[in-house]
């Protein structure tokens, strides 16, 4: 395999950097579910370090808000690629969108559901 023409070492990582950066712009100039996505994740950032208890569960309440938001990229790119190749109806354009659409409810149900176990036993187990 080839390796990629480009810069190397800082360079490189600067570069990814700026991409990066590029990319985050765009889903929030052009994604309202990753505005509403990223905006509670800033509420529930901060309420994660006082509601858990120890430095697993808060490890736990952040790692899910983030996985949140992470899938929700990943699915807007999906959405994005699929729409560049053509916005025609096609049974696999829309079994891909659906399938992305899929993996942020699933990101969204394990959220939920470790923030309600770790509510739970924090209010009412104590």
């Amino acid at each position: 395999m080839m390796n990629k023409p480009g810069r190397t070492g800082p360079a490189r990582i600067l570069d990814a950097s700026k991409y990066s950066l590029k990319g985050l712009r765009a889903a929030w100039q052009h994604e309202e579910a990753f505005r509403q996505e990223s905006t509670l994740a800033l509420i529930m950032l901060p309420a994660a370090l006082w509601l858990g208890s120890n430095a697993g569960q808060r490890s736990i309440l952040i790692a899910t808000v983030v996985l949140v938001v992470i899938v929700e990229l990943i699915n807007s790119a999906i959405e994005a690629v699929v729409d560049r190749i053509s916005t025609d109806h096609h049974p696999l354009s829309g079994q891909a969108k659906d399938i992305g659409s899929a993996a942020v409810m699933l990101s969204l149900l394990l959220c939920l559901s470790c923030w309600g176990m770790i509510a739970v036993e924090r209010f009412l187990l104590n």
